[in-house]
């Protein structure tokens, strides 16, 4: 079907579907990162390795956190430049979030495949350099990136063509080959836990757990995003080219939905604190019961103030 122009979804639906994602993140993520944060920061004498990326896990989903509160309304009122820095932050927190995961993912492989080897040879001031390292790439590509969408969330119709080989060719070295790593190091620890009678139950557990989280981060935040991102460019490629489709409005709307959906990274990656100590589920648990006795009594103190209804009695001469 060709024709001069394609009819789209409205806009309007961003902003609907957007705002009451964008709460929910900002409230359940800022809370759990900030949580888990301060256990890290209150541990730090006896820190690890892997604490070392989780905690600038944490860190990278904070800095976007405090990006979303402007971005709640129906529209941005903060001007260009504010877009600009929303647009680097959501970047930066994205392959960020991939590239310490990929750290956790490699680091938790080489100290139960390889213990051995890993023993004494990899060091707190080592997962400090690869941070540093993982931040300097990030900022890097987020930069790059930002510099080519300015305040889009891909880029201009002029160069819709360019910056979809520049999306591919980034799906497949910010998102694929780090997915890869990963899944191929934590499929590989099950195997040889399995394998091995002696290993603790324990142990299984918790890295049969972190398997479950890591696929569940990556298919619901990161698989769907990059996939339908590269699919509605594709469809403007095409509504360039005067070729309209009747999937358009359909990949449009599951963009949209995705764009909400890899938000949530920034509120399930704290899932990852549950397994850098074994002291942290037990004081979650705490927390969550604190948590749950504050809400009851706010309840019943709210309860407690409500004026006593009337009788129907009372209604009836009220109404005369």
């Amino acid at each position: 079907m060709n024709k001069s122009s394609c009819t789209r979804v409205s806009f309007d639906f961003t902003h609907t579907f957007l705002a009451p994602v964008y709460i929910l993140v900002f409230v359940v993520g800022l809370l759990a990162n900030g949580w888990g944060l301060k256990y890290l920061l209150h541990n730090c004498k006896k820190l690890k390795i892997i604490n070392v990326f989780v905690f600038n896990l944490g860190l990278a989903d904070v800095l976007y956190l405090l990006t979303l509160p402007p971005l709640m309304g129906s529209k941005l009122i903060f001007g260009e430049v504010f877009c600009k820095i929303t647009r680097f932050c959501f970047n930066l927190n994205l392959y960020g979030s991939i590239g310490f995961l990929t750290c956790i993912s490699v680091y938790r492989y080489l100290a139960i495949v390889h213990p051995m080897r890993v023993m004494g040879r990899i060091t707190v001031l080592h997962s400090v350099g690869i941070s540093v390292l993982v931040w300097l790439l990030t900022c890097s590509s987020a930069k790059r990136l930002e510099t080519s969408l300015g305040c889009y969330d891909t880029t201009s119709k002029i160069y819709v063509e360019d910056y979809l080989k520049y999306s591919l060719g980034w799906t497949l070295t910010g998102f694929c080959i780090p997915f890869l790593i990963a899944l191929g190091c934590y499929g590989h620890v099950i195997v040889v836990l399995c394998r091995t009678n002696t290993t603790d139950k324990v142990l299984k557990q918790r890295s049969l757990r972190l398997l479950f989280i890591l696929i569940l981060l990556y298919s619901i935040c990161y698989i769907s995003y990059h996939v339908l991102k590269n699919l509605n460019l594709w469809s403007r490629v095409l509504s360039k080219q005067r070729q309209c489709r009747k999937w358009f409005d359909a990949v449009y709307i599951a963009h949209q939905i995705s764009r909400g959906l890899v938000c949530l990274n920034s509120a399930l990656n704290p899932l990852v604190y549950l397994h850098g100590e074994e002291n942290i589920p037990a004081q979650l648990r705490q927390l969550l019961l604190r948590a749950r006795g504050t809400f009851r009594r706010l309840f019943l103190s709210i309860s407690n103030s409500v004026p006593v209804a009337q009788t129907a009695d009372e209604e009836i001469i009220s109404l005369h």
